[in-house]
């Protein structure tokens, strides 16, 4: 099993940075990459709790999926403002992963993001052989763009309120 743990601190409070995440509206920016995106199959209730998202994003190629991974994530123990967990299933590697998400206020406007990961894959040849960790590990390292999505999407939402 491998496990990820990554922080960012944005100038922005928690309620703008929630948004960035859980805002639904058919206006929300696509990302410009076909093989990068987040399907919402179910809302889940009024906070999102049990909320079902297909995802797809980029994995290296040799994995014999065209560059293309998918999860399915059930979003759970949603805490408005502060957390939520999400449980995923996801290909190429069949594998599972449980992660959280948290929200902390560090006042004078700003966010300390904290995200934390565990990963497994069903086949326990894969861990033996190393895909496993090779896989976590390219996917996890891109969390470096991480703060500039985060930071592009509050300046989006601020942008998008100034309009209304």
């Amino acid at each position: 099993m491998q496990e990820h743990h990554f922080s960012v601190e944005l100038d922005a409070p928690p309620e703008e940075v929630w948004e960035v995440f859980w805002y639904r509206g058919d206006d929300r920016p696509q990302p410009r990459d076909v093989n990068t995106r987040i399907d919402i199959l179910h809302p889940g209730d009024e906070i999102g709790e049990g909320l079902v998202r297909h995802c797809h994003f980029p994995v290296p190629r040799i994995l014999g999926s065209g560059g293309v991974g998918q999860s399915w994530e059930w979003l759970t123990e949603v805490k408005p403002f502060e957390s939520w967990r999400y449980d995923a299933v996801g290909k190429p590697l069949w594998s599972r992963a449980t992660g959280h998400t948290r929200l902390v206020d560090l006042g004078n406007g700003r966010t300390r993001v904290h995200f934390k990961e565990t990963y497994e894959t069903f086949n326990p040849w894969m861990r033996r052989l190393g895909l496993e960790r090779w896989v976590h590990h390219r996917l996890s390292r891109d969390n470096d763009t991480i703060l500039a999505a985060l930071e592009g999407g509050v300046r989006w939402h601020r942008k998008r309120k100034a309009r209304s």
